[in-house]
């Protein structure tokens, strides 16, 4: 399991928050605390594996042959949408700050929030230009274990164009709700175009973004060969201190980039640096940004 009992059961007490509805999403996009005590029929919605049977219209159903729920005045629910970076590039560090076993326990607990709070979760694992594998949508407390087995058989492999893939998660036909990439952005042809597919599509986004430390401050000196573990490309340098100095400044500069793409967009941004305890990222870090309550 990515992580024990006592870290789920204060993950279950959170919920995610999604900041604004967009254009597109489906009338009540968020669950109340209230969770639907109210008695006034609103609307239906698809069935979903681990929703409670009892709220199915048996009558629709005699009719139509297609499982319905019937969504009360009060209840709200939302669409969360994990994208998970499987690149080679996430194969990095080793125990608890390798950056993928870090991104996995980050959609692991994200995910136990949202089926915690009768969302509609689906992870999305982009590897070589696409999907390469999903979990969803499903609902419910009773798909988390199901959840767990699929992240702890993912591997970090090959490249990944975040674009190509961010758009073929778009155009497949989605409810739209909250959009979480879980990346390190390290894709040769960037990842904007793939961020404005899915904003088009009445999604809302946030990026985290995982970083090990020695990525944003080397530890490395002298005459070394560098390897893109990607590309398998090489190249040949010496690190003095004037490179190290600009290579920081460059990991800076590259990062503020970022968030200023993200404000234009209007998308949430977080950096998550692996040194730092991932629990606490969810608990605290998360918490103070609005990601979750």
């Amino acid at each position: 399991m990515l992580f024990d009992e006592s870290t789920l059961r204060k993950l279950n007490q959170l919920t995610l928050v999604a900041s604004r509805v967009r254009a597109g999403a489906m009338k009540g996009d968020r669950r109340s605390s209230r969770r639907g005590n109210s008695i006034e029929f609103a609307d239906y919605r698809d069935y979903t594996p681990g929703d409670d049977l009892r709220r199915l219209d048996w009558n629709i159903y005699a009719r139509l042959e297609r499982p319905f729920i019937k969504l009360l005045e009060e209840e709200e629910d939302l669409a969360v949408h994990i994208l998970l970076d499987g690149s080679r590039s996430m194969d990095w560090a080793v125990g608890d700050e390798h950056k993928f076993t870090y991104a996995k326990r980050l959609t692991a607990a994200l995910g136990a929030v949202a089926l915690s709070t009768g969302d509609a979760v689906t992870i999305g694992f982009l590897q070589d230009s696409r999907v390469a594998d999903e979990f969803g949508p499903k609902r419910g407390a009773n798909s988390m274990a199901r959840m767990f087995r699929f992240l702890e058989n993912l591997q970090a492999n090959g490249e990944t164009n975040l674009n190509q893939s961010m758009l073929e998660y778009a155009i497949k036909a989605r409810r739209p709700g909250v959009v979480i990439l879980i990346s390190d952005l390290f894709s040769p042809v960037g990842y904007e175009s793939g961020l404005r597919n899915l904003l088009g599509r009445g999604h809302e986004a946030l990026i985290l973004h995982v970083l090990s430390q020695d990525e944003i401050d080397s530890p490395l000196s002298g005459d070394v060969q560098l390897l893109d573990i990607e590309t398998n490309q090489t190249q040949d340098i010496s690190l003095d201190g004037n490179l190290h100095d600009l290579y920081r400044t460059r990991v800076q500069q590259w990062t503020a980039e970022i968030k200023t793409i993200a404000r234009k967009q209007g998308v949430r941004y977080l950096q998550a640096t692996t040194d730092k305890a991932w629990d606490q990222l969810v608990l605290l870090e998360l918490r103070k940004a609005g990601v979750v309550k």
